[in-house]
């Protein structure tokens, strides 16, 4: 059974924008042009979650680069990114309209993501939907990952909510992960996977492909 809902915390790449495979373009570029790695781009693809530096350690080994060259290559996947998906910059399908009933029915709201500031500012200011979230927790702001619950957490403590009346939206099975372990139920978007993936985690509420979907209405009832 769903208890009425405190807050409703929100992934924001594939969960509020579907912009993934704008972001594994700009990785695919950038670790072949600038770092030699050799990769398809379906490698990279299986490797591109979680922080930057991560993401570089997972593919070359911890602490191959420098912390200047991570942070080089970082900015320049970022630049890349913002230039390739700037034209194409839409939120999901009826993600404004459930915001905006959201904040009707006083359900506090939060982003919480692994992308850095930067990209968050670069999507939601250019959006106009910055107003509907009273905390935005990014990667510069937790030292782990999901599935590490801490960001998710941070999301409730700032919101002051309860971690077990709030409601995750993610895309992915690591982000899911993460709710489950920071004791949140959650509602996937399958932009990136398929509801298959999703079918052995117990805290999973619905999944859709975009926020038009009926079955997230039981959450205003």
């Amino acid at each position: 059974m769903i208890q009425k809902p405190g807050a409703f915390l929100f992934d924001m790449n594939g969960t509020m924008i579907d912009d993934m495979a704008f972001h594994g373009l700009a990785w695919h570029e950038v670790l072949n042009n600038q770092a030699n790695a050799g990769l398809t781009r379906e490698e990279v693809d299986k490797q591109m979650y979680g922080k930057n530096a991560e993401v570089l350690d997972r593919i070359f080994g911890k602490d191959h680069f420098p912390p200047e060259k991570v942070a080089a290559l970082s900015m320049a996947k970022e630049k890349r990114y913002q230039e390739a998906y700037l034209p194409h910059l839409c939120l999901l399908p009826g993600l404004e309209a459930f915001l905006a009933k959201a904040r009707s029915h006083h359900i506090a709201m939060a982003i919480g993501t692994a992308a850095i500031s930067d990209n968050v500012d670069f999507a939601i200011n250019n959006l106009n939907v910055r107003h509907y979230f009273k905390a935005i927790v990014t990667a510069d702001d937790v030292a782990v990952s999901k599935p590490h619950p801490a960001t998710f957490l941070q999301c409730a403590d700032l919101l002051q909510v309860p971690y077990e009346k709030c409601i995750v939206f993610e895309d992915s099975p690591k982000g899911i992960e993460a709710a489950l372990n920071a004791g949140m139920q959650a509602v996937v978007l399958t932009t990136m996977h398929p509801a298959s993936d999703f079918s052995h985690f117990p805290n999973v509420i619905a999944c859709v492909s975009d926020y038009n979907n009926k079955a997230l209405d039981v959450l205003f009832s």
